[in-house]
């Protein structure tokens, strides 16, 4: 018997097999265990079939009952053709009474049916991007700073300085929690602390001490201080002015180019940036067909699916805190639920996308996944290493056609939308355009 419940993808079924079948299977594996079972005062295969029994016939009974459960689920799943969506919940039956048959129920859910919706209404915005020399010099300009060595200098700190600080904070004359350092390096304008904090160093120099006032934030992380008004005393223990490596040979080395050549480093920095500008209009573009696809295609994702993506998630987030350092116990867990509107857009997302690589043969074909791979090599020392290392792995491949995939269904759907080009600036592109 099969019925649905209140949820349109709610499936129940009824389970049923013989009891002589699982005694049977139960009594046949306990004479293969006792062949080889090892029991202190018998010789390995000489302990009696009643011992065996006695020792692990409930955990062979198990067994047993799990195994054809699972064929009897297995059985029902074929001849209904289900499209059984997560782990299935399986459930002595309530009111069985009869002892010469197993009776079970499963309740799971099935995957839903889904219609693609119109997709030529659908409009893309598609950024236009040159990488100017501007852009060039600019790069490099953050290439020197990343590179740069300090030295002290008598003056007052500038912007960029990087300055060796002691503070102490108070509200209302008392200390607080987290408001004080000793020896905390400081880089100037980098933006690492609030602005009013940082603007209060600038002109300061070794040995100085300045009190600094300051109005915490109302959305502070810190929700002690949120909103409140502070004073810092700050003591300058040193300011260390940058000196940027000069654009010379060596430079060009240190990057990579081994001859040196100023305008060979300038080419690969142009290629660089002129890669990620198609990164990042592949992204834009991407992000705007997944928000058509959730508008113009309603689903109803299956809640075991959601249940397992949000499981992920937080797992995710949790291994990365350890990473940092940073151990959560008890109430300071964080809660599933936040993950939840997360996790209902990936999991409706990830049926959408595969039904229309389903529907219209978009499956990733070897030849675009090794140029793929290829690609992305480029931006590596040993690009041939690197590719023979995804190779090397089959679950690696499979991430990389599932991206692949991904890219053929956006392209599928940009020969159907409506495309209007918009030229933008390379720093807004890059999300690197000052307010």
């Amino acid at each position: 018997m099969t019925t649905e419940a209140s949820n349109s993808l709610q499936r129940q079924v009824e389970l049923t097999f013989p009891a002589t079948k699982i005694n049977s299977e139960v009594d046949a594996r306990l004479r293969r265990m006792a062949r080889t079972v090892r029991l202190a005062g018998f010789r390995p295969g000489k302990v009696p079939l009643k011992i065996v029994a006695q020792q692990y016939g409930g955990q062979v009974r198990q067994e047993v009952v799990a195994d054809g459960i699972r064929e009897a689920f297995a059985e029902k799943v074929k001849t209904h053709n289900y499209r059984v969506a997560g782990l299935p919940q399986f459930e002595p039956k309530a009111d069985s009474t009869d002892e010469s048959i197993f009776e079970f129920v499963a309740k799971f859910e099935v995957y839903p049916d889904i219609a693609v919706g119109d997709l030529s209404t659908a409009k893309v915005q598609r950024p236009t991007v040159q990488v100017t020399d501007a852009d060039v010099d600019r790069t490099i300009d953050v290439l020197r700073k990343q590179r740069a060595h300090f030295h002290a200098v008598e003056r007052g700190a500038q912007k960029d300085d990087r300055v060796q600080i002691d503070y102490r904070g108070s509200i209302d004359g008392a200390d607080f929690e987290g408001g004080s350092a000793s020896g905390q390096i400081v880089t100037v304008g980098d933006g690492r602390l609030l602005k009013a904090f940082e603007d209060g160093l600038l002109g300061m120099k070794a040995g100085e001490t300045r009190k600094v006032p300051m109005t915490f934030p109302a959305d502070y992380h810190g929700k002690q201080v949120a909103g409140k008004d502070a004073v810092f005393e700050i003591t300058v223990k040193e300011v260390q002015a940058p000196h940027l490596p000069d654009l010379n040979e060596s430079f060009a080395k240190a990057l990579g180019v081994p001859d040196g050549d100023l305008g060979k480093m300038r080419a690969e920095i142009r290629a660089n940036l002129e890669r990620e500008v198609i990164n990042r209009i592949k992204g834009r573009i991407k992000d705007q067909i997944m928000q058509v696809l959730l508008d113009r295609t309603p689903v109803t994702p299956p809640q075991s699916l959601v249940g397992m993506e949000i499981a992920r998630m937080h797992e995710s987030m949790l291994a990365d805190l350890r990473e940092r350092g940073v151990k959560l116990e008890g109430q300071q867990m964080p809660p599933s639920d936040l993950f939840r509107e997360q996790a209902t857009r990936r999991v409706s997302l990830g049926l959408i996308v595969a039904e229309i690589i389903k529907q219209q043969s978009l499956e990733a074909k070897p030849e675009q996944v090794r140029a793929r791979l290829q690609e992305h090599a480029q931006t590596y020392e040993q690009p041939d290493e690197l590719v023979k290392w995804y190779y090397s792995q089959p679950e690696r491949i499979r991430e990389v056609e599932a991206v692949v995939a991904e890219d053929n269904v956006v392209d599928w759907i940009l020969a159907r939308a409506q495309v209007e080009e918009t030229a933008i600036a390379f720093d807004e592109l890059m999300g690197t355009k000052q307010a």
